[in-house]
């Protein structure tokens, strides 16, 4: 089945902010009139509204990237022949990905991908794409992976290979007025981003427990994007946000104190980055991926970006444990 892929002008990101490179390295939204008409009511009616392009982009300390040619000699020829990694990512979904002020495709996984790449001795072009998208885009070969904060599951895997990078839970959000409890929330009306884990496993499962104790389903609200979703939760559309513990938490700092966690994350997995079954460009990200770990880098840019708490000591290729 054809695929259609939106690819970002700003496809080229620049430099990533404090990865310096060395003499040996290479470098989901629907829009209609409709919804423009009323950009000027909702900021109105939303001072504390959510929105991940704002420009606030944290400096990190200087980084220091080298090509490492053993690592770099495990890639595949089309990666090596052009000198380019075509990384297939959607915005926004912040603070993983998302724009900065200029247009920039910024981020912890920006900055994690751009070192991974220095060292493989290339450089990484992000092509803008509905979440959705991504995958079948790698399949057709428009892609050589995606990068967004896609979760490394056993289904994901039937179709892809992952290699891990991260470890993310699940974390709801309610309105500081209006408590919610995860565990229980038959009847409420909970927002998510479509085709996410939340979309697709967690919310659902949750709703057939309710149904099962004689109770009423959870009405799962599906939006385009995180900023879409947790802007319905502040305007009271909804009554509770369930997206990736960095991705809530994020959000709920931006919100100005109109978003608060409601519980604790749970259901920590993996995220990876999907490519092509049985590519050799696996063993190549993994062991980039590792090197960085080992060497302190990696930490060093996830704490930059305040997300520390989910760092990997060991990158898998498939480390789904569900």
């Amino acid at each position: 089945m054809e695929s259609r892929v939106v690819v970002d002008e700003n496809a080229r990101a620049p430099r990533p902010r404090g990865v310096g490179y060395g003499s040996s390295s290479g470098g989901r939204i629907r829009t209609n009139v409709v919804r423009v008409l009323l950009v000027g009511l909702i900021v109105a009616l939303c001072g504390g509204c959510v929105t991940n392009n704002e420009g606030l982009v944290p400096e990190g300390p200087p980084l220091d990237v080298q090509k490492v040619p053993e690592i770099a000699a495990l890639l595949p020829s089309k990666v090596t022949d052009s000198g380019k990694l075509q990384v297939g990512v959607n915005i926004p979904y912040a603070p993983n990905e998302f724009k900065d002020a200029d247009g920039n495709i910024v981020g912890f996984d920006v900055d994690l991908m751009n070192a991974v790449a220095a060292v493989l001795g290339v450089e990484a072009v992000f092509n803008q794409a509905d979440f959705d998208k991504i995958i079948p885009a790698i399949q057709s070969g428009s892609y050589d992976l995606g990068m967004s904060s896609f979760t490394d599951s056993k289904e994901r895997e039937k179709t892809v290979d992952f290699v891990t990078y991260y470890s993310a839970g699940i974390q709801w959000a309610q309105r500081p007025d209006k408590p919610v409890d995860p565990n229980n929330a038959c009847g409420l009306r909970v927002a998510v981003q479509t085709t996410t884990t939340e979309d697709i496993d967690e919310v659902p499962a949750k709703s057939e427990v309710c149904v099962a104790e004689g109770k009423p389903p959870i009405d799962k609200i599906k939006y385009d994007s995180q900023d879409d979703a947790a802007n319905a939760l502040i305007l009271g559309r909804v009554d509770a946000l369930s997206a990736d513990s960095p991705v809530t938490g994020y959000a709920i700092k931006r919100s100005k104190g109109r978003m608060e966690a409601a519980g604790e994350p749970f259901d920590s997995a993996p995220y990876g980055w999907p490519i092509v079954k049985g590519s050799a460009l696996g063993p190549a990200l993994q062991q980039a991926m590792q090197y960085l770990i080992d060497n302190g880098v990696y930490q060093q840019i996830a704490q930059t970006w305040s997300v520390e708490a989910g760092v990997i000591e060991v990158s898998k290729i498939n480390g789904a444990e569900s």
